[in-house]
């Protein structure tokens, strides 16, 4: 097995997961004659729809997936929840991108935080909790103020408590259910921008426009670029992201989420979190650049050059949640629209089922 072998057109990629991020990556793959290998354990998964073969079974099954990997060429995910010793089995067989070490990273939150300290990008202070009484003294530390959030499997507002005032420090780590956690410094941030860059197997970067981000119970509504930040803060918030996937060795694309604090005149970037994946906050590629973030993936884990991740149109980039997917031949009167649905079966609220994204003339 060659950490640097390269594809060629009608090969196979593998994919871990099949929702609609895999959907996408797989119609992404197909476009550029590859073919894609989707395994996961949920039955009738979006990604079924477009992907070449599937494997239904658990991430803990050794016997499927020394089968998948022989049946693949390189190995990539859509999520980053995928178990370690999963990827580890995989990657003695099969080149696996993004990295190993990438999962191991952002799937710990004070793991994640140590590695973006050490890798010289700004953040929120944090600190580690494991008890009540550490909560307390972060809590006393950051001016009675934080973020309480588990190490572990926390998305879309889930595994947090906000503390904002002393009446929110007692309980806070019941709450959470007595799991290991970070508390991080509270931020008085004007908004949440992100960062889609890919790195191919070269060590080249390129990395999209910032995104301003809107979020509605805690879930994504929207993302639009121009994000109306100023061209140090863009030519800063690029430099980040290439110097996170630069310090992990990363291979594919990366969602880079920071928060925007603005002091007067002056705009200064915190890096919060980072995805190693494809990133719902970069949808708004597929319809504003001639690269879209899931092309550039296929790209990437593929062994190919990147494309340009020039953006051509301005957008506006909105989640379909829920029962917003009922709306559909609304969107589709709209002629600056262009709809995404994922195929899932049932609605349900929370439920991210398409998204919409709006282009107009690019202005900056």
């Amino acid at each position: 097995m060659s950490a640097s072998i390269r594809l060629q057109p009608g090969d196979t990629i593998g994919i871990l997961g099949g929702g609609q991020l895999g959907r996408m990556l797989a119609q992404s793959a197909a476009s550029m004659g590859l073919k894609t290998h989707i395994f996961c354990p949920e039955q009738n998964s979006p990604a079924f729809d477009v992907s070449a073969q599937n494997t239904i079974a658990a991430y803990e099954d050794t016997a499927a997936l020394a089968a998948f990997a022989d049946a693949v060429s390189v190995v990539t995910y859509e999520f980053e929840n995928v178990p370690g010793p999963t990827a580890q089995h995989l990657a003695s067989k099969v080149p696996v991108r993004p990295g190993v070490r990438a999962l191991e990273v952002s799937q710990d939150r004070l793991f994640e935080k140590e590695f973006l300290k050490k890798s010289g990008v700004a953040i929120a202070d944090f600190a580690e909790i494991t008890s009540q009484a550490d909560v307390e003294t972060a809590v006393q530390n950051f001016g009675g103020q934080g973020v309480l959030k588990t190490r572990r499997f926390g998305y879309d507002g889930k595994g947090q408590t906000m503390i904002r005032s002393k009446k929110d420090i007692g309980g806070a780590f019941e709450r959470i259910g007595n799991t290991p956690a970070v508390l991080e410094a509270l931020i008085g941030f004007d908004c949440e921008v992100s960062v889609i860059v890919a790195r191919d197997l070269d060590g080249n970067c390129e990395s999209y426009d910032i995104a301003r981000n809107h979020h509605e119970n805690h879930i994504l509504k929207t993302s639009t670029v121009p994000a109306g930040v100023s061209e140090q803060t863009q030519t800063a918030a690029r430099k980040m992201a290439e110097r996170i996937v630069s310090s992990l060795d990363y291979v594919g694309v990366m969602g880079v989420e920071m928060f925007l604090v603005r002091d007067g005149d002056t705009e200064k970037l915190l890096v919060n979190e980072i995805a190693p994946r494809v990133h719902n906050s970069g949808h708004w590629t597929q319809d504003a650049c001639l690269t879209s973030q899931f092309d550039q993936h296929i790209r990437a884990v593929a062994g190919w050059p990147l494309g340009s991740a020039d953006r051509h149109s301005d957008a506006v980039m909105e989640n379909l949640i829920g029962r917003d997917a009922e709306d559909w031949h609304a969107v589709l009167k709209d002629p600056a629209a262009q709809m995404h649905l994922y195929g899932k079966a049932e609605i349900r609220d929370g439920r991210k089922m398409g998204h919409v994204n709006r282009i107009s003339p690019k202005t900056g």
